[in-house]
């Protein structure tokens, strides 16, 4: 790890200063569970590090209101997903909290700095080895001849076929979440579907946000398919580790026939992923395990596997269609 400077911020005000005065190779540090190790691994090099993890006015959220729900960047994983409201209005949510990493961690990470983690791909974080365009671009893509087995069936480009590793985001995708974010130039707001990018043939460049941004707040719009959602997650092993696949869904049922369906994938695809091809196969059918059976199906007709990685589609078909299933046993007893 090379030499570095540390600036602490007393408000955000300060945090962007201090961004726009460190110019290139300053990076804001929160909770450090994703950057140290990027940079103890050399994949990261900060020059300046920015630590925001102390800007209380960023760290509260408040799950009680009508409209929306709102998540401070800097609300600590843990305290959010053993929110009681939040359990039991917007399980999927919550759920996608506490499967998340572990628990030590999820007490040191944050919700915001969450969303902007990179990749878990071993070529990105194997050293300068492996030709790794996310990492050095212009170098190559070792993953595209080499183990592929965790990698994206769904946006991947010539370029880059890593996973977005995160559950929060999938979850929160869901259900049409707006992240706002603060900026020399002032605030914005983005919405969720719009924050990362796929690869393309610039893979380096995994959101939209402009180098001096900083995320201060999560919102998620209320829904009343909120309860009768779910975080559904498949691994290699029960706790701390990513997903293989996972879909967070959520449903509204009038007499079993389903009026309002939400379908978001995880563990396979190059950005946090929507499917409104199994949306539309639920919406107006009565879900049974069948219907259920074709929305993940659907989900995944676009998939596009490489050698190692043929089972996700079978799986994540799957893992939408037990998910779809646990909405519909949370919605009948609602």
């Amino acid at each position: 790890m090379q030499r570095f400077t540390y600036v602490r911020p007393s408000t955000p005000a300060q945090a962007i200063q201090a961004m726009a005065d460190g110019g290139p190779g300053t990076r804001f540090l929160a909770g450090g569970t994703t950057l140290f190790d990027l940079m103890k691994l050399g994949a990261e090099a900060p020059r300046t590090l920015i630590d925001v993890s102390r800007l209380d006015t960023l760290a509260h959220f408040d799950t009680s209101g009508s409209r929306e729900l709102l998540f401070g960047a800097l609300a600590r994983m843990s305290d959010v997903a053993a929110d009681r409201r939040l359990n039991e209005h917007y399980p999927a949510l919550s759920e996608s909290l506490a499967k998340a990493a572990s628990q030590q961690l999820r007490n040191m990470a944050r919700v915001g700095p969450n969303l902007l983690q990179r990749t878990r791909c071993a070529y990105f974080r194997g050293g300068e080895v492996f030709p790794c365009n996310k990492r050095a671009p212009g170098s190559g893509c070792a993953a595209r001849e080499g183990l592929d087995r965790g990698h994206a069936l769904l946006g991947a480009s010539d370029s880059c076929s890593a996973v977005y590793p995160g559950d929060w985001a999938i979850a929160l995708l869901a259900f049409d979440a707006v992240v706002d974010t603060l900026s020399p130039r002032g605030e914005r707001s983005i919405p969720l579907r719009e924050l990362h990018r796929e690869p393309g043939s610039t893979p380096d460049i995994e959101t939209v946000l402009a180098p001096d941004e900083l995320l201060v707040r999560i919102r998620v719009p209320t829904s009343q398919a909120g309860r009768a959602s779910t975080y559904h997650k498949i691994r290699d092993r029960e706790s701390y580790a990513f997903a293989l696949t996972s879909a967070a869904v959520a449903i509204q049922l009038q007499a079993g026939v389903v009026t309002e369906a939400r379908v978001a994938l995880g563990g396979v695809a190059t950005r946090p992923w929507r499917s409104p091809q199994a949306e539309n196969v639920l919406l107006g059918q009565l879900l049974t395990e069948d219907v259920a059976r074709r929305a993940g199906q659907a989900a995944f007709a676009a998939a596009k596997p490489g050698r190692q990685n043929a089972f996700k589609v079978e799986l994540g078909a799957r893992t939408v269609t037990d998910a779809l299933l646990i909405a519909r046993k949370r919605a009948e007893q609602t």
